[in-house]
């Protein structure tokens, strides 16, 4: 037999938890993780358990909850090896007419909640010399849009985080980076009028929305033992929405 035939390298089965992983993207994402033999917990606000996979309460904007939420995965399946971070709330007005407090609660959410996560991974994942993070921004980061001032900042400043955290936790096989989606078909997206929506799509160059599974699977890849030497990269998932920016 030559060398090396029929000795395939077994892929390793690691620990995930997904923040805002109960609907969506997220839990598109940890399907995709769980699919690929991943051990799989999902954190979220209402903290139900999708079929299949693990399910703790967490709100990112209290560090206590955040805690509790590691806590509780690496009791249930060890030391959190990769960490996807798709917490994102919306609370649209034009600047003009915002006010201070929903700016705060957004960013509050979308920025410091995911800086609280990474700062809660990060001495397990160094600790353990490999891990994978990835910070779900969105496209509205690079283009602006009218009414989101607070949630296109806050999303904005996730690329500044994520590649903070690729510089310092790189040297310890940690790799960190910020996955831009365009137009998705979520929860999220649900309450934008019709006409609007048909600008945003008409405006892509595949001139339609995207699934979450098409935006799970670029994720996944950032997680997965193949993307090890990617990071501190800003990946654009928008059908060619913000191309060129």
């Amino acid at each position: 037999m030559p060398t090396g035939a029929g000795t395939s390298r077994a892929i390793p089965r690691r620990s995930a938890l997904v923040f805002g992983g109960s609907r969506g993207i997220g839990l598109a994402t940890a399907r995709a993780l769980a699919e690929q033999g991943h051990r799989v917990t999902v954190a979220s606000r209402g903290g139900g358990a999708p079929e299949g996979l693990g399910g703790v309460r967490c709100d990112v904007t209290e560090t206590a909850d955040v805690d509790r939420a590691f806590e509780t995965t690496e009791r249930r399946q060890g030391p959190v090896e990769i960490v996807i971070c798709n917490v994102g709330v919306r609370e649209d007005n034009l600047l003009l007419r915002s006010e201070t407090a929903a700016f705060q609660r957004v960013v509050d959410t979308n920025l410091t909640g995911s800086w609280r996560v990474l700062r809660r991974a990060a001495p397990a994942l160094v600790d353990g010399g490999w891990g994978r993070v990835v910070l779900v921004s969105s496209v509205a980061a690079v283009l602006g849009v009218a009414g989101q001032a607070n949630y296109a900042a806050s999303k904005a400043a996730l690329a500044g985080l994520g590649r903070t955290a690729a510089r310092e936790l790189g040297p310890h096989g940690v790799t960190c980076n910020v996955v831009l989606p365009g137009f998705v078909r979520t929860a999220l997206t649900a309450d934008v009028p019709a006409s609007r929506r048909a600008r945003i799509v008409d405006g892509s160059a595949l001139g339609r929305a995207a699934e979450p599974e098409e935006v799970a699977a670029v994720i996944a890849f950032l997680a997965s033992e193949a993307a090890g030497y990617v990071t501190g990269a800003v990946v654009p998932v928008d059908g060619g929405l913000a191309m060129g920016v």
